[in-house]
């Protein structure tokens, strides 16, 4: 290999397998993840948001329709699904900012959103875009310059009708070592 194949070459995040399953187990577990969004996320708490699956690939969140998170024209409220979809990329941005080997700190920068159907049921979000969240870590690493990713999540109800996409534009920027 080549001395600039060498510095040109990514550093990889942490790829202790343990300690990523234990996380993923973390944020799938439902108690667990009842007490992580009573502490840091109330509000998702209370509409019962939860995180289905979730790995360096994709993410599955979902919220349930119901009197917690209805709208006065008896659909999900946009907000509520404002938070599933978050939650379905944010879940794994955490997930690569947690395998990082240093510091990185993470924030949405920009967010768009369009709605087609009515949420009349149980409403599942799937990003599918989760390797270009790893990425944008992987080059903050490289760099110690900020990087974004923007990935989309997808809103549907069991029968497979979509109801909302959403566009989330994440930051991820290397701490200053202290």
């Amino acid at each position: 290999m080549s001395q600039a194949a060498a510095v040109d070459t990514p550093p990889e995040l942490l790829t202790d397998q343990r300690s990523i399953e234990k996380y993923q187990r973390r944020l799938t577990n439902p108690w667990l993840m009842r007490v992580f969004l009573l502490t840091k996320l109330p509000l998702g708490f209370m509409a019962g948001l939860r995180v289905r699956h979730v790995d360096a690939e994709s993410c599955r969140t979902t919220v349930p329709y119901g009197w917690r998170t209805q709208n006065p024209f008896r659909s999900t409220y946009f907000a509520a699904q404002s938070m599933a979809a978050e939650l379905s990329t944010g879940a794994p941005a955490m997930l690569a900012v947690r395998m990082a080997p240093a510091s990185v700190a993470l924030l949405i920068t920009d967010l768009e959103a369009s709605f087609g159907k009515k949420a009349t049921d149980t409403t599942t979000f799937t990003c599918d875009q989760v390797p270009a969240l790893f990425d944008a870590v992987r080059e903050t690493l490289r760099t110690g310059e900020p990087a974004t990713a923007t990935v989309e999540t997808v809103g549907r109800m069991p029968d497979g009708t979509e109801v909302s996409r959403f566009r989330f534009t994440w930051s991820f920027k290397k701490r200053a070592s202290q």
